[in-house]
């Protein structure tokens, strides 16, 4: 089931139990039951902002909430709260390129495991259709 795309920065946010400033996806482009594509555009008030660079922990934490994006949308499709998540593990990230303010950045993720609330998840990072980071991230449910 494709869902259509969520460009409405709002809507987006209230998917995620991260509140602004401290919200790092802005767009879903696509989403199906294992998979998302979630956008950013960094904006000069991002709290992750160095110089003009996004940093890595900024980016870390967009890839992490493309995955809270994609647990929030199926809560919300069941039409129920969606619980806090954390990141339980990062297994490796490998980062290529940091973007700069004003780039809009996009993170695709494929859920290759769930189970008992903890998801392992694949995520490829992109800015203009170039991979800038890409790893794997095991997400966990609090209970």
């Amino acid at each position: 089931m494709m869902t259509k795309p969520i460009l409405d920065k709002e809507a987006v946010e209230n998917l995620l139990p991260q509140k602004f400033p401290f919200v790092m996806v802005d767009k879903m482009f696509s989403f199906d039951e294992t998979s998302l594509v979630a956008g950013l555009k960094i904006k000069s008030e991002n709290i992750f902002l160095e110089n003009g660079v996004f940093l890595e922990a900024g980016l870390i934490e967009h890839m992490a909430q493309s995955v809270a994006l994609h647990t929030g949308y199926v809560f919300f499709l069941k039409q129920e709260k969606a619980p806090i998540g954390y990141i339980g593990s990062i297994k490796q990230i490998n980062i290529k390129k940091l973007p700069n303010i004003n780039d809009e950045i996009q993170s695709s993720i494929t859920i290759i495991q769930e189970f008992a609330g903890i998801t392992l998840v694949d995520i490829v990072t992109t800015l203009n259709n170039e991979e800038i980071a890409n790893g794997q991230m095991k997400t966990v449910l609090a209970k």
